[in-house]
């Protein structure tokens, strides 16, 4: 007998294991997605990535409002799942988890038990690794700490973005989550307890999701910690200088930098152009230059696109 699959996921992340197992001819009995939510200027209702995936191919779709609501429950006791898959998606009861006889396992984009949370992928660039990778492992009753089933270690390249990290990182979970489903469905494989791989708690590293704090850049920070946090939230939410013109105060939003690291002693917050190919921020030891920005309202642009189209007078600086 084939498995019986549901699948639960939500953002574009969800996307490459749930189109692995279906190009290898798993048996996706229905998807779980989020609701449709409202997106844009107009705030018209928009649908998941996930959700326009099964009405492409008929598959049953359900978008709970309440993950513990008795109606959503008892469908998915009806359609009599072995196993269930989660990968970008929200936090499951156990009402809900504990349904599968095969269990439920789900996709996390870093090497837990480091950066647990919501944002790992952001939060492990923002901190300067060199490495991370996804996890498989089996829910329990706190978030992302179940027993690990598989890992795969990838590194981060020199001045890679959390959207370009994002893609190579969905490509490697895809691939884990067919491997984790085979292994599962034939029962040869073994689990590890996360506890055994933390010998001191201090040195956890956690992924909050990211607030608007987390994306303000401050010319205080040196260049390698700036040029970091701009890498780790490009192209979302996005990281921004807040800048300040005779008492007017606006966010520019930087996507892409260069970080030139030079002597100590730089007063920080100063701009630094020739007016057409280079603007850069002094920092404490050198000059974060900005490549790609954005201003409020206007599109991302390199910047000396930037600069054909902003005057830049001696009055301007960073706060």
């Amino acid at each position: 007998m084939p498995l019986r699959i549901i699948y639960m996921g939500s953002t574009a992340f969800s996307m490459g294991p749930l189109t692995m197992l279906m190009e290898h001819g798993y048996d996706i009995i229905a998807i779980v997605t989020v609701p449709d939510k409202p997106a844009g200027r107009g705030q018209k209702l928009r649908s998941s990535p996930v959700k326009d995936f099964a009405l492409a191919r008929h598959i049953p779709l359900l978008q709970p409002d309440d993950l513990r609501d008795g109606l959503f429950v008892s469908h998915l006791n009806v359609l009599r799942p072995d196993m269930q898959i989660v990968v970008a998606f929200r936090i499951l009861p156990e009402i809900v988890w504990a349904i599968p006889p095969l269990g439920t396992f789900n996709l996390h984009a870093s090497l837990l038990p480091q950066y647990r949370g919501a944002a790992p992928i952001n939060w492990a660039i923002i901190n300067g690794e060199k490495e991370t990778g996804v996890t498989t492992f089996f829910l329990n009753q706190k978030v992302d700490t179940g027993n690990i089933l598989f890992q795969t270690k990838l590194d981060i390249l020199p001045g890679e973005t959390a959207g370009e990290l994002q893609e190579r990182l969905m490509g490697a979970g895809a691939l884990l989550v067919l491997d984790t489903v085979r292994a599962i469905e034939s029962g040869h494989f073994s689990v590890t307890d996360q506890h055994q791989l933390i010998p001191d708690p201090s040195v956890l590293r956690k992924a909050p999701k990211i607030n608007r704090e987390d994306c303000q850049l401050r010319a205080s920070d040196s260049c390698m910690v700036i040029h970091n946090r701009i890498r780790g939230l490009s192209p979302d939410p996005g990281a921004f200088f807040l800048l300040n013109r005779s008492e007017n105060i606006f966010p520019l939003k930087a996507f892409r930098s260069r970080p030139l690291v030079t002597t100590p002693g730089h007063a920080p917050g100063q701009i630094v152009t020739d007016h057409k190919t280079c603007f850069g921020v002094t920092t404490p030891d050198g000059i974060i230059y900005l490549e790609e920005v954005q201003l409020p309202s206007k599109n991302r642009m390199p910047v000396h696109e930037f600069l054909k189209g902003f005057s830049i007078g001696e009055n301007l600086k960073t706060l």
